[in-house]
Formats: C-alpha cells, sequence, structure tokens
C-alpha cells in the first residue's frame, strides 16, 4: 500500500537540512531504484521555487511500504529526524487514483 510521510521543518535547521541530505536523497533514491517511490521533494517556506535562506517547512514523501508500521520505522529512521531537521513525521495511508 501508499503511505504519505510528511515531515514538518523546525525554526532555523536549513544548515542542518543541507548537512543531512545527501543520506535523506540516498533512502530515496533506494525506494525509487526498489520501484516503490511514487513522489518526493520539499516544501519550500515561501512561495518560490528556490526560498533560499528562508528555506523549508518540510517535506512530502509517498512511498510504498508492506505495512503502517513498516512506513512509521522507515520515517523514523530517516536522517532529517535523527539531525533534528524535523519536529514532527506523520504517516498516513494514501490511496492513489491518478495518474
Amino acid at each position: 500500500m501508499w503511505y504519505a510521510i510528511e515531515g514538518f521543518d523546525g525554526s532555523d535547521v536549513l544548515p542542518r537540512r543541507l548537512a543531512a541530505r545527501p543520506e535523506h536523497l540516498a533512502r530515496l533514491t533506494a525506494l525509487r531504484d526498489e520501484g516503490r517511490l511514487l513522489l518526493a521533494g520539499p516544501c519550500p517556506a515561501i512561495d518560490a521555487e528556490d526560498p533560499g535562506p528562508a528555506g523549508f517547512s518540510g517535506s512530502l514523501v509517498i512511498a510504498e511500504f508492506g505495512s503502517l508500521d513498516a512506513a512509521r520505522t522507515w520515517a523514523e529512521a530517516d536522517p532529517y529526524v535523527a539531525a533534528g531537521v524535523y519536529t514532527r513525521v506523520e504517516v498516513r495511508p494514501f490511496r492513489r487514483v491518478l495518474p
């Protein structure tokens, strides 16, 4: 089943986000290579493609896991969690309709 994983950034975490980004992207690349990633990306903190020093308000990942518990376990192991970028992470089942 698909799961929506939404991480919410804390304040002034852009340097930590940038430092943890390579490890974060490696995990997403592994999901993609396994055919389990529908989409992933950050949410700019301002209405701009490149928010610059304003940074990001969080990230959204929609990926396939065997269970809600498996999705939560994967999300809790994210480098952004370990680095203190995310203040909270929400994981919810997602039903893909389109495309």
